[in-house]
């Protein structure tokens, strides 16, 4: 089958599909917002992950929108990346490959295709790549146009990114005193401000040692997205020039979604046809043999770092539905990472109709995939979260004590709940714990 006659799932009804055309026909001949050479470096450091010799933490917001995608809050989370990643390095003692939700994630599959307030019924917002979160016609009409700013404004995030990444603010001493300050001022520094002080031991050991290595002064981050769109990712998919082999340059990194991960859907056979890291997410109702099956469409060379499994269960399902597709897909002998999304699991709506998460529940589906695969003697590979860099009230819980009365004070995501700044840091905290325990 091929990919055009595939199920194409999730797809905006565009109003004009000549506008569309003319939209695909520009991307077209834009440049990469990645490079192949990077989508290769990008699978290695996954294949490590995959074999238990890296930890993959991969984050940011549900979905961008292009009024906050300014510099500061790039920035602000690129800084709670690097700093949650010092904390997991220690936790872990092997390399953190950081993954950015970031430069590309401006599209949301959604469960009904409109929404209806006050007997007035408007296409659902599916992101900014397609339409306006304003309850207006003209708002929510799809818009093909959208598109082409989703890569004008890609392709300057990605150049803050690097940046940042490699100008000085992913200083590793830097990125530690931040934490340092989260500690003591955090409810709960008492618990964190061991693990704090041994890693800056850590650092004095070395530098009185003279060890100043590049890696202490910049990182690697690199950029993910939901292969949603299939018009924008078609559009940027380009064969390299280096291997005549097909990549999807709009993101180091793609997944296909939990609603969208058909076997004979168009995302899969997307996925399945350029040579970038690919991903799929898992949900509770995911069967061995589906699996199995995506094993091997999206993997059939067993290509060490090229497919991540991510569960997104819940933390109340976690225990039973995980281990049976652990142990089959580990039986059959496929190499696969395991990673864990504690986020989209755990959604329900507080009182006054927004959507929230508990922190506690957050945590406790980290706790239950890190005990299934204790149990299983495989390797938990990482962590993919919903977060920002800024101080919003979106999910319940954490050191901070955000309640149901607090959420109207900062509730600014466009779509769903994300961990602010110091839940974000206590996950961090948390799972470093985790990861000790494991050693």
């Amino acid at each position: 089958m091929s990919e055009r006659a595939a199920l194409a799932a999730q797809q905006p009804d565009w109003p004009d599909p000549a506008v569309v055309v003319e939209v695909v026909e520009q991307l077209r001949v834009l440049p990469p917002l990645v490079f192949a050479g990077e989508c290769d470096a990008l699978k290695a450091r996954l294949g490590e992950v995959a074999r238990g010799e890296a930890f993959l933490l991969q984050g940011g917001d549900c979905a961008e929108t292009f009024v906050d995608s300014t510099a500061d809050a790039i920035r602000d989370k690129i800084k709670t990346l690097l700093q949650m990643a010092v904390v997991l390095t220690y936790g872990a003692q092997v390399p953190i490959v950081k993954v950015g939700r970031i430069a590309g994630q401006f599209a949301k599959p959604r469960s009904v295709d409109t929404e209806t307030r006050d007997g007035v019924t408007l296409p659902a917002y599916r992101g900014d790549a397609v339409n306006g979160l304003a309850f207006t016609a003209e708002s929510r009409t799809p818009d093909p146009q959208r598109l082409l700013r989703v890569y004008h404004s890609s392709a300057a995030t990605l150049n803050l990114v690097r940046a940042f990444t490699q100008g000085g603010l992913a200083d590793l001493r830097e990125v530690h005193s931040w934490n340092q300050g989260f500690v003591a001022s955090s409810s709960a520094h008492q618990r964190y401000e061991v693990m704090a002080r041994d890693i800056d031991r850590a650092l004095a050991f070395m530098e009185a040692c003279g060890v100043d290595p590049e890696e202490f002064r910049t990182v690697d981050l690199y950029s993910s997205h939901e292969a949603l769109l299939l018009d924008y990712e078609r559009a940027l998919t380009r064969t390299d020039s280096r291997t005549g082999l097909p990549y999807d340059v709009s993101a180091h990194l793609i997944w296909v979604g939990e609603r969208t991960r058909a076997l004979d859907g168009a995302h899969v056979e997307l996925a399945a046809s350029v040579r970038n890291p690919v991903a799929v997410k898992l949900g509770p109702t995911t069967t061995p043999e589906e699996a199995l099956d995506l094993v091997a469409r999206l993997n059939p060379d067993d290509e060490p770092g090229r497919l991540t499994f991510v569960s997104r269960m819940g933390h109340d399902r976690v225990r039973d539905a995980l281990p049976i597709l652990v142990d089959k897909v580990t039986g059959s002998g496929a190499t696969v990472a395991w990673v864990c999304d504690p986020m989209h699991g755990n959604t329900f709506d507080a009182p006054d109709g927004r959507k929230t998460r508990r922190f506690d529940d957050v945590i406790d589906e980290v706790r239950g995939f890190f005990e299934v695969h204790r149990a299983l003697g495989t390797h938990p590979g990482g962590l993919h979260i919903e977060l920002t860099g800024d101080d919003v009230t979106e999910c319940l819980g954490g050191a901070g004590g955000i309640g149901e009365t607090d959420l109207p004070m900062r509730y600014q995501t466009a779509c769903d709940p994300r961990l602010n700044h110091g839940q974000s840091l206590e996950l961090a905290f948390l799972v470093a714990e985790m990861l000790a325990e494991r050693r």
